[in-house]
């Protein structure tokens, strides 16, 4: 995992700001809740206190009517003794009944506000677990960028460097006209790393439509058993240059399958590249392919350094390198080469072991329309 990048930029400071502007909502809304059950059981004491009065003055008043009509003189004035002593009773129920609804309420409203004040370290420590993550992926994101960029402007500056360099001798060359074999030496050179920042280019030019969801594929009948010689032919100079043997091992069985013929030319020569990087001079490439099953399954199987069994699974994923100082590539060739295989509804692997050699299997369904 890339280490994150502890300097202050532009990106961290956008992103602190979203994670404070988080942590701010989280608390707002807690408060909002919180005052939320606190206007609640008010209203709730409120509407009680005005049911209770309202049935109090209606008793009261009807108490008073059938007094007034049923007794005179001295039974009057004892009936307004009993009522008064009856109000005082009901008077008395009626504030301990309002203190017991005032407790209630205010024991309800304690419980709440204990459990939200509980509560509230819990979701900020919540809110911090999320922030510190998104903090973490964030640099992740800005350190793999950074790390990428210095990859990149370091292959294309060596690239741009040589074909300077060739350039500047091909000038001096030409004004005296002499040493015509140095001068195409040169000029292999340049077109070698010309096509190289092509190749690079065109590279970061396919991450990106992968990312996009834009990958173009023109799938057409095809037999994909020719796919095999002609990646080997092409790459027959490079591996020769470097004193390893390259070659298709046993006779192809056809195979009929629909797919982008140059697509999957590129997974075989971005294979067969990898492996040329990777095996020592003296070393052999073997090419083959053959039906397993619905599918017909390609492998490139060298005599290389090999990749440690823990690495496999990663060794397909953007950005791999065999090592932090390998300058060997990007590793963008085998990302390219699974998005490339999938798309066409197969499957792509390594076997491999340290000084084993490597070999790598990707499959193509047989007879089966792919996916454009």
């Amino acid at each position: 995992m890339p280490t994150p990048n502890t300097l202050e930029s532009p990106e961290r400071d956008l992103t602190d700001a979203s994670l404070r502007e988080e942590r701010e909502k989280a608390d707002r809304e807690m408060t909002a809740s919180r005052l939320a059950v606190e206007r609640d059981a008010d209203a709730v004491v409120e509407h009680a206190r005005e049911n209770a009065d309202a049935v109090m003055v209606a008793a009261r008043e009807k108490a008073d009517e059938k007094a007034s009509e049923t007794t005179d003189g001295a039974t009057h004035l004892e009936t307004r003794s009993t009522i008064a002593r009856d109000r005082k009773v009901e008077d008395k129920a009626l504030y301990d009944e309002r203190a017991a609804a005032d407790l209630s309420v205010r024991s309800e409203r304690d419980a709440r506000t204990r459990m939200l004040t509980r509560l509230l370290p819990l979701e900020r420590d919540a809110t911090d677990q999320y922030l510190l993550t998104e903090r973490a992926r964030s640099d992740d994101a800005l350190a793999t960028r950074d790390d990428f960029l210095g990859m990149v402007s370091h292959d294309l500056r060596d690239l741009l460097n040589g074909i300077v360099v060739s350039s500047q001798f091909l000038a001096q060359k030409l004004e005296k006209h002499t040493d015509s074999e140095q001068l195409l030496i040169e000029t292999a050179r340049i077109e070698r790393y010309g096509t190289r920042m092509n190749r690079l280019i065109g590279d970061l030019v396919d991450v990106a439509s992968i990312d996009s969801g834009k990958l173009a594929m023109h799938a057409v009948p095809g037999d994909a058993s020719l796919l095999v010689t002609e990646a080997v032919d092409a790459l027959q100079v490079s591996a020769s240059a470097k004193g390893i043997s390259l070659e298709v091992q046993n006779a192809q069985e056809p195979c009929a399958a629909e797919f982008d013929h140059d697509r999957m030319l590129q997974v075989l020569a971005n294979l067969i590249a990898n492996s040329i990087k990777f095996t020592p001079t003296g070393g052999s490439i073997r090419v083959h392919c053959k039906s397993v099953g619905e599918s017909f399954e390609f492998c490139v199987d060298d005599t290389g350094e090999g990749i440690p069994v823990a690495m496999l699974e990663a060794v397909f994923e953007r950005f791999w390198q065999v090592g932090k100082n390998d300058r060997r590539g990007l590793g963008l060739g085998l990302y390219i080469s699974r998005c490339i295989v999938e798309a066409h509804g197969g499957s792509i692997r390594a076997d491999s072991s340290p000084g084993q050699g490597t070999r790598m299997f990707f499959t193509l369904p047989i007879g089966a329309k792919q996916s454009s």
